[in-house]
């Protein structure tokens, strides 16, 4: 906690000297505040923050190089003749167990060209998932699933 009010309250004191005090600006100068106290990280007292903002923005860097990826690949499968998706309903356990992991997971995997979260088991231990690319293995592609998404929001949320 002292960290983030140390981040904000540099970003608030740049935003100041330089005359911008606009949403944007706090924005902006929150993460350059962020840079800022990342070297002395440690001397704010046994707080996580800069590791919790490292692994949502590792999240969101995952998610956007998945989501990239996966547009080209289904792009790719719909231009050229041969069809190259073996789609499947893939039936994923799931770690995740607070609400909020298991939407941001779903909703993560929805978002990504190729698969779709369908719907969710009455006791939320597992994910019926449709892909476009699961290839001869649903094994396979149910670990790919877990080892990308759901393990990132699982850092990232808790």
């Amino acid at each position: 906690m002292i960290a983030f009010v140390t981040n904000l309250t540099l970003a608030i004191l740049m935003a100041n000297l330089l005359a911008d005090n606009s949403l944007t600006s706090v924005l902006v100068f929150m993460v350059v505040a962020f840079f800022i106290t990342w070297p002395f990280r440690n001397s704010f007292g046994p707080s996580d923050y800069h590791g919790k903002i490292q692994r949502v923005l590792g999240l969101i860097g995952f998610f956007l190089y998945d989501l990239l990826v996966s547009s080209f690949r289904v792009a790719y499968d719909v231009v050229t003749p041969p069809l190259l998706s073996r789609p499947k309903f893939l039936v994923v356990p799931l770690d995740a167990r607070s609400d909020a992991e298991i939407m941001l997971t779903a909703n993560l995997i929805s978002l990504t060209p190729g698969s779709l979260s369908v719907d969710i088991s009455a006791d939320r231990r597992y994910l019926l998932v449709h892909t476009m690319f699961a290839g001869q293995s649903a094994d396979a592609a149910c670990q790919e699933l877990k080892d990308g998404m759901e393990r990132r929001v699982i850092e990232a949320l808790r």
